[in-house]
């Protein structure tokens, strides 16, 4: 089967000064589609810089990065910002939802830049908030939403666009524990339905629903470690 996901002898370099900074020290990694990942690591280990690359954020300094195939270290920034449109989505730990717009609108959001009609777009969001169990809270905007209900408005603007790859980074570190562990079987239930789920946590108990726990230190892979 070919991955998703390939990375090959992946560096990042930041300079700091004079003194280069090697955030990924030759990384190797194949990300297999359906499949679910956990990065962990001590801070300064790499795994942020990792779920950069993953989602297209920045490039590596050197190695290559594909995704289904195609060689996109070497794109232009135009064509990146596609890739992300079209087959990453991401959920992040203070969620960035619009606070003007109402959960519905947010979940919107991506098909209005893929220009999509509007009446399609609309039944897309409403399906989508339906999946992730926000029925009756369509209309209200963030500051009248839960921190669990905007995680939510927050995974189905992630799945507006249908991506393959959906990118979390401590989607439940803004959470209470009782609210965490819905976000976490609700992404392991996209996870049973094909979705490729890759997420950064420093919580041991939300990485053990991962099928992969991947360890980074010193922008290395530490070990990987896989569900018995």
């Amino acid at each position: 089967m070919n991955p998703v996901i390939e990375f090959e002898n992946v560096h990042k370099v930041y300079r700091a000064g004079a003194a280069p900074v090697r955030a990924l020290d030759g990384v190797s990694l194949r990300f297999e589609r359906g499949d679910s990942w956990a990065i962990m690591g001590p801070s300064g280990s790499g795994k942020s810089t990792l779920l950069n690359l993953l989602g297209c954020l920045d490039r590596p300094t050197s190695g290559a990065y594909r995704l289904d195939g195609q060689r996109v270290s070497e794109l232009d920034d135009d064509r990146l910002s596609e890739i992300r449109l079209r087959h990453i989505g991401f959920v992040f730990q203070s969620f960035h939802l619009i606070q003007q717009l109402t959960a519905l609108e947010n979940i919107e959001l991506p098909l209005f830049y893929l220009g999509r009609e509007a009446d399609d777009s609309r039944r897309r969001a409403q399906e989508l908030a339906e999946l992730v169990g926000l029925e009756g809270r369509l209309h209200h905007r963030p500051a009248e939403l839960s921190g669990g209900q905007q995680q939510r408005v927050a995974i189905a603007r992630a799945l507006a666009n249908d991506p393959p790859v959906l990118l979390a980074d401590e989607p439940t570190g803004n959470l209470d524990s009782a609210t965490g562990t819905q976000i976490m079987s609700l992404l392991m239930e996209l996870n049973r339905k094909g979705k490729t789920i890759i997420l950064v946590t420093h919580e041991t108990d939300i990485a053990a629903y991962a099928r992969r726990r991947l360890h980074m230190r010193d922008g290395r892979v530490d070990r990987i470690e896989e569900k018995g």
